[in-house]
Formats: C-alpha cells, sequence, structure tokens
C-alpha cells in the first residue's frame, strides 16, 4: 500500500474526509487519499512523496516559477471542490473569513508547510485541518499572506525580504484568473483578514491553548498587526500592479 499519514481524529475529521473523498472523485490528484481509520483510533492518509517547503524557505520556494504553480494548483483546486456538497451535519474547524457568502470549501492554511514540492515546483496540498466554508479570493489572500508575501519585512524569511510583492501579486492573480472585481477586492480583503485572523487566534491561545497559546506566546499577534501597518504603508503601490 506505500507510505501513510496516521494522525488524531478531530471533530473536524468526517468533513474533512468527505472534502479529501470528493476531491478524489473528482480527479484533482493534488491532495491526499483517505484510506479509513486504523486501530488505535487514528486517520489514514496516503503520503504525498516530495518535500514541503520547511523554513528557512530553500530558494525554488520563492522564484517567480513557483509562485505560478502555486496559483495554478490553488485554481484547481478551487475548481475542484465547486462541486462539493458538505454533509448536513458538517463540522469545520473554526477561523476568519468574510461576510460574502460562502462559495468553497477552502483550504485556508496554505503556507509553505502545507505544500509538497517536487522538482522544486509546487505539487500538492496537505493538512485540511483548517478547512472551511469561505470564498475564493478570501483563500488567495490567505495564501498570499505567506507567499507573495503580505508582511512586515521583519517577520519575512530571509530568501523573501528582497521579494517586490507588488510584482508578485499581480503574478499570482493572472496565473489563477482572478477577475477585475476580485483584484480590486484583494486588498480591502488582505485588511479583513488580518483584523479577524487577530482575533480568531487570540480566541484560540485563550479556549484552546496548547499550540494555539504557544503560537500566541511566539508573538503570532504582533505579526498579524506589522503585516497590517505594512499593508496600510505600501496599499497605493500594490493596488497599482493589481489594476
Amino acid at each position: 500500500m506505500g507510505l501513510t499519514v496516521r494522525r488524531p481524529l478531530k471533530p473536524s475529521t468526517p468533513s474533512v474526509h468527505a472534502l479529501l473523498r470528493h476531491l478524489e472523485s473528482a480527479g484533482f490528484d493534488g491532495a491526499p487519499r483517505v484510506l479509513g481509520i486504523d486501530a488505535s483510533g487514528r486517520e489514514i492518509l496516503t503520503y504525498i512523496e516530495g518535500a514541503a517547503a520547511v523554513r528557512p524557505l530553500p530558494e525554488y520556494a520563492v522564484t517567480d516559477e513557483t509562485l505560478v504553480t502555486l496559483a495554478r494548483l490553488l485554481r484547481r483546486y478551487h475548481d475542484a471542490v465547486a462541486t462539493f456538497v458538505p454533509p448536513a451535519n458538517a463540522s469545520w474547524e473554526q477561523g476568519s473569513t468574510s461576510d460574502d457568502t460562502p462559495e468553497i470549501i477552502g483550504h485556508c492554511d496554505v503556507t509553505p508547510e502545507n505544500v509538497i514540492f517536487r522538482d522544486g515546483r509546487p505539487h500538492a496540498l496537505i493538512d485540511f485541518d483548517l478547512a472551511r466554508p469561505t470564498t475564493r479570493l478570501f483563500d488567495v489572500v490567505t495564501t498570499l499572506r505567506h507567499w507573495a508575501p503580505i508582511a512586515d519585512p521583519l517577520d519575512r524569511d530571509p530568501r523573501q525580504s528582497g521579494l517586490d510583492v507588488g510584482p508578485r501579486l499581480r503574478l499570482f492573480s493572472d496565473a489563477y484568473g482572478l477577475t477585475p472585481r476580485d483584484r480590486r477586492n484583494l486588498l480591502p480583503t488582505a485588511r479583513l483578514r488580518f483584523d479577524r485572523s487577530y482575533l480568531a487566534m487570540q480566541r484560540k491561545a485563550e479556549s484552546h491553548g496548547g499550540s494555539w497559546a504557544q503560537l500566541w506566546a511566539n508573538g503570532a499577534g504582533q505579526r498579524i498587526r506589522r503585516a497590517s501597518a505594512w499593508l496600510d504603508a505600501h496599499e497605493d503601490d500594490l493596488r497599482d500592479h493589481l489594476v
């Protein structure tokens, strides 16, 4: 059967498994397959060969070619999941989103660590634990937060320090095929995402503890606030690249 990934179950696991099974039936090859539950009560997923872009980022993770390939991978995911009908009793991990009517179940956590590379190019998405109802644009913005990146230079990976964010926003938007309306709304959505992510992480740190509390104690809130301030300071230039 090959290598597998086995992880403890969560309340959202049945819904995530329904999502992954839909992706399989839709022919989307960029996600793990569900194999079942083992005798220890852990989920069994297929292991996707390749390497995640763990930090410090490798050089290939910050190239324009990677950004284009990632945008196309995310678009393929969104198109595949668009026909997914969640179970009537679906339970998803709580997190930030927009006020717009949800269009899809977004991945909502396309960080470098959750993208598997092959031959130096994005090949698949993993770790759908934070998947939840949202809009395509909100999922795009969440992805660009890490990959453009929309972040204060103080908090960027060393290989991202010299990147020009404006052209990268345009490059990703072109490769994904964002509509003119979504391009106009990208930066306001990013600002909304920062505000709501701050509050969501703060609540989880207080109510869940554990890794969420550790993230918060290690400065997650401050990084979000710095990113929001950086966006405010550079909004005009970024908008010029988008429109």
